[in-house]
């Protein structure tokens, strides 16, 4: 929050009146927004720290009240009960605010002793299918999160896993042996995550196809699970022969991988490159999945886990039970390729925190690993956490990746351009081109897509409605970048006329309507909006307080003329009010990955 110089002088007068109450040195007093339809722009709430000096907080309450009212910047104040409502004077408000913008924003910035290194992991989509909605939330989540981490000050490391080997990967291999008929993504025109997504269907509908003819043909088999009936399919029992294969290092099966692979390597490029995302470093399951074997040998050794009667080697986990590290054959399960990959990651980057962004169903798999991890002695591992994130769905329903009826990301992302699209040429533009038109439809079709993502809290199991996301009224990112854009818009006309202003000759005192106040007063708490938002690892802290700063914009704009005010000194002051605004917006939106378009 900035620094609002009346604060000092009142823990002054706080000192000498409860000289018995020995504050700290470093003590202060963080005011807080006032509650709309309340007479001030600050409120301080003396229940915070009434314990300190020892008084009732309604007592404390109106000593800071006559304390407040004795300094010449404060022009009122109201108590109410523990509460003071502070009203200030324009020059004073604008001055530790508005008039004193990079400031500002240089305050969003932690000290540098509190900034860490954090490696932070997301997306780990498999090379069996291309991405869908679930994936575009936890990318969202992810690059977005590591922005605003980036905004506050520390250094991030943005880390993806690909899984690009194992049974399901095979499956797409062996459907494309089958039905592929040499097809590539360039004789089909079809993208190469798509295309391999494509055979994985087919493999899923062909293998259906058996199970039901063998569940026919064997009446005693009705009732079984089709997993547990996978190998004594035909189509199983290959399948499982090309990951023995595969595992063998076979020339024609590992061939045929990477070109799959590549396929879809160069299909997921394109979807992060719509996204914005770019990773330091990608780790390829296919080169860690036999890592963590040594760790758990080493643990054996030092007693850290045990050996079961059937030879599995297990760790006691107390209340989540024992969980088996290693099978009775000695091959790993997947908590042993984590520990395995977790330490290499410490090893190339040293962190401070690893955060890994997974769907809220791996909430037990990551208490279990970091868990391990502290009983192996790691230190760092006090450090480890999992952003969980609940489902997304549409109107439409549910995803099931076998049945392809995922809700393609690719798909998705063209629907948000072409309703946004549609909303742009509606408005009636008719000097901008197809092309700008399409530029801007980009640009808020996809910063439509992030900000619904983001504006629920990521525990959130969340309903995601395309139609409803990209208006340009509501609580939306349209929304706020029409704010953005209208900003802009003042400015040009603003240079059309000749009206201009020089930031240091600016009267801010000119600005006591209610509205231009409260818009102050609230973007003297974007710093804090952002510290918030980080230390919570929570994006939606910044979308809701976004929000509210576009609808105080708003407010402003609707009832304090910029271009139109009675004199020349006004317009200017107002001018430099909306250009403080845009500033502010614009940072934010770009902290949450998206961007502003020139127009709307």
């Amino acid at each position: 929050m900035s620094e609002f110089k009346f604060i000092g002088r009142l823990i002054d007068a706080l000192r000498q009146r409860f000289a018995e109450a020995a504050l700290p040195a470093d003590w202060t007093i963080s005011p807080e927004r006032c509650p709309e339809g309340m007479n001030g722009e600050l409120t301080i709430n003396c229940f915070r720290f009434a314990k300190l000096f020892k008084q009732p907080p309604d007592r404390l309450a109106a000593a800071i009240a006559e304390c407040l009212d004795r300094d010449p910047e404060i022009l009122a104040t109201e108590q109410i009960k523990a509460f003071v409502n502070v009203v200030l004077t324009p020059a004073a408000l604008y001055r530790d605010t508005l008039a004193a913008l990079p400031e500002l924003l240089a305050a969003g910035r932690l000290p540098e002793n509190e900034c860490r290194k954090i490696l932070i992991e997301y997306s780990a989509p498999n090379t069996n299918k291309p991405q869908h909605l679930g994936h575009v939330r936890n990318n969202t989540l992810g690059m977005a999160l590591a922005s605003l981490l980036k905004r506050v000050g520390h250094e991030v490391i943005q880390i993806n896993l690909v899984n690009d080997r194992g049974i399901h990967i095979c499956k797409s291999m062996i459907a494309y042996q089958r039905f592929g008929n040499g097809a590539t993504p360039e004789s089909t025109g079809i993208k190469g995550d798509h295309l391999v997504g494509k055979f994985y269907v087919e493999y899923n509908q062909a293998l259906s196809a058996e199970l039901a003819a063998l569940k026919a043909a064997r009446p005693e088999l009705a009732e079984k699970d089709n997993e547990a009936l996978f190998l004594e399919t035909e189509l199983g029992q290959a399948t499982q022969k090309m990951l023995q294969d595969w595992e063998n290092g076979d020339p024609e099966v590992r061939a045929l991988w990477q070109k799959m692979n590549g396929w879809v390597f160069d299909g997921f490029a394109a979807t992060y490159r719509r996204m914005g995302i770019r990773f330091d470093h990608t780790y390829l399951e296919s080169q860690t999945y036999l890592l963590g074997k040594d760790i758990i040998q080493d643990g054996l050794a030092r007693g850290v886990f045990s050996r079961r009667e059937d030879g599995a080697v297990i760790v006691d986990l107390g209340k989540m039970g024992n969980k088996v590290v290693l099978r009775s054959d000695g091959t790993s399960v997947y908590i042993t390729q984590d520990i395995g990959t977790t330490l290499l990651k410490y090893n190339d980057y040293h962190p401070d925190m690893q955060i890994w962004v997974v769907g809220d169903e791996q909430i037990l798999h990551f208490q279990m690993l970091f868990a391990i991890l502290r009983k192996l002695g790691y230190e760092w591992a006090d450090n480890l956490h999992h952003l969980a994130y609940g489902m997304v769905n549409l109107p439409s329903g549910k995803m099931k990746s076998r049945e392809g009826t995922v809700v393609d990301a690719d798909d998705l992302f063209a629907e948000m351009v072409a309703l946004a699209l549609d909303n742009c040429r509606e408005r009636g533009d008719g000097e901008v081109t197809e092309s700008e038109l399409a530029g801007r439809a980009e640009i808020i079709g996809m910063g439509a897509l992030k900000f619904m993502l983001l504006k629920f809290n990521p525990k959130t199991t969340m309903m995601f409605d395309p139609q409803a996301s990209i208006k340009f009224e509501g609580d939306t990112g349209p929304y706020v970048q029409y704010a953005c854009t209208r900003i802009k818009s003042i400015a040009r006309k603003a240079r059309e006329r000749g009206l201009h202003f020089q930031p240091d000759e600016v009267d801010w005192s000119l600005l006591a309507a209610r509205e231009e106040k409260a818009f102050a007063a609230l973007a003297a708490f974007y710093p804090a909006a952002l510290q918030l938002a980080a230390e919570r690892r929570d994006c939606s802290v910044l979308v809701e307080y976004l929000l509210d700063l576009a609808k105080a914009f708003n407010r402003f704009y609707r009832e304090c003329p910029v271009l139109t005010a009675e004199n020349v000194e006004l317009q200017q002051a107002r001018l430099a009010l909306a250009a403080a605004a845009g500033d502010i917006l614009t940072d934010g939106l770009r902290t949450l990955t998206i961007g502003v378009p020139d127009a709307m």
